[in-house]
């Protein structure tokens, strides 16, 4: 078994070097779909033509224009869900926490999962989400005994519509049966996980219209509190550029956030690929196919592993997150703004990475007396505390040595060119830092532009790690 573990992650570490590959061959299987596939279920037909596809090489490039616009792809699956428990929304929420469960040989996490999703989301934020449980395992009487541990723990929640459990018949399934190898895998491993890949397609296709956005969790997860208004914060802070997954967990495809209205798309793809490979390898190909090349992670993590067995064969799982942070933290607002700067940028840290709520950070070489580091806001805000980080672990010296910032008003310019005419001084950077709180009280007016200027020149290379902004209100123009 550990043999086989070993070989199943060196695996892992080759999936990026046939990447091209495997994506020339994803887009084969797309264009034969694009033919054969209704706005219905998967005929037993089709999948055989999946499964037989040839193994000509394309440029995946060329196609994923073609995958972005394939109407057969943004149809819902035609599926009879069993409710075991609740009803349908009576109303569309901000955020459905998606989970699929199975009978485990060891352990059972899913009741404390669900608890730690309620427990820690405030009375405010249990307005906004949504909770679906499926119940994915064939064995009726597991499912039963689930349903009704699930209904007396937590009935409060399924009468306030909060909490829906479900159930797919093993009809709908397709062959789970003498599927492909891949990757030396045993038969038992090849069905277990190729069976997960249509529970979690069946469960993102019913969740598809209940929610703006979709998070999705292992049956063994402990949430972090108030991870509802960090994602908010997170994806607020995002407006205006593109993504297609969030990411709030490093491990597997813990905490991965969707837009609502790629859940259909998402739900097609791993039914379609579902005997390839694992799920969180087929969710890396679908980012890379909708044009999100890296990765974007927020740290620290909002959900974490807690489960010690796996869902398979009970076997022993360990994995921990050590960006998660339970208690809650403060997490900036960083309201949408425009950054640029005139230092002379290193490769591809832009001005952005520094902005940003993911762990990434801006490198600048050598800046001179004068050079500057700017924020043009979209709207006027009021700011109540100013954090920022210069330098990294490895790089201690990358610091802003001699520095100051300030904040500015009357704004001037094109959109593109957009610049305050008059600044306020706030202080100086010390080590390399800046933190600054109560700055309403210190600053009158609305807060349109900030900036780090440089006040003298230092032969050292400048990173700043982190500008991290919390306001109390938008003013109004």
């Amino acid at each position: 078994m550990r043999h086989n573990l070993k070989y199943f992650d060196k695996m892992r570490c080759l999936r990026k070097r046939s990447a091209v590959s495997f994506l020339g061959v994803l887009v084969i299987c797309l264009l034969l779909m694009n033919l054969y596939i209704e706005d219905s279920y998967v005929l037993e037909g089709d999948k055989q033509l999946i499964r037989e596809t040839a193994t000509h090489q394309l440029n995946p490039e060329r196609y994923v224009h073609t995958f972005k616009d394939l109407s057969n792809f943004s149809g819902s699956i035609n599926i009879s869900y069993r409710y075991l428990a609740g009803t349908p929304l009576p109303r569309k929420r901000y955020l459905t926490i998606g989970l699929s469960s199975v009978k485990r040989k060891k352990g059972n996490y899913l009741l404390e999962t669900i608890k730690s999703i309620f427990e820690q989301s405030s009375y405010e934020e249990l307005k906004e989400i949504a909770v679906v449980v499926q119940l994915a395992d064939f064995d009726s009487a597991w499912c039963e005994g689930m349903v009704q541990d699930i209904s007396q723990k937590f009935a409060h929640h399924i009468i306030a519509g909060r909490l829906i459990v479900i159930h797919v018949p093993e009809e709908y399934y397709p062959v789970l049966d003498g599927l492909k190898r891949n990757y030396n895998d045993p038969e038992d491993r090849v069905k277990f996980r190729s069976k997960q890949n249509v529970d979690y397609a069946f469960l993102l296709n019913f969740c598809a219209n209940l929610s703006d956005y979709y998070v999705m969790l292992e049956d063994d997860v402990r949430c972090s509190k108030n991870f509802l208004t960090t994602v908010k914060k997170v994806i607020t802070s995002r407006e205006g550029s593109y993504w297609v997954t969030l990411e709030f967990s490093k491990l597997g495809y813990i905490g991965k956030l969707y837009h609502s209205h790629d859940l259909p798309r998402l739900a097609h793809f791993l039914l379609m690929f579902y005997q390839e490979m694992p799920c969180d390898w087929l969710l890396i190909h679908f980012r890379g196919l909708l044009a999100q090349k890296e990765v974007i992670r927020f740290k620290p993590s909002l959900f974490q592993h807690m489960g010690y067995y796996s869902s398979y064969k009970g076997a022993e799982n360990k994995l921990k997150d050590d960006d998660f942070e339970e208690e809650s933290f403060d997490i900036p607002d960083n309201p949408p703004a425009n950054l640029h700067t005139n230092m002379n940028v290193f490769e591809n840290y832009e001005a952005s990475k520094a902005y940003s709520s993911i762990d990434e950070y801006f490198w600048g070489k050598a800046p001179s007396t004068g050079d500057f580091y700017g924020i043009v806001f979209e709207k006027p805000i009021k700011i109540t505390k100013i954090k920022v980080v210069t330098g990294t672990e490895d790089r201690q010296n990358d610091i802003l040595h001699h520095g100051a910032l300030e904040v500015g008003e009357k704004i001037i310019g094109s959109k593109k060119g957009r610049q305050c005419t008059t600044y306020l001084r706030l202080g100086e950077f010390k080590n390399g830092n800046f933190e600054m709180t109560d700055v309403e009280h210190k600053v009158l007016f609305s807060i349109n532009c900030m900036r780090i200027l440089v006040t003298k020149s230092q032969k050292e290379w400048l990173i700043i790690r982190s500008i991290s902004i919390w306001t109390s209100q938008t003013s109004n123009q």
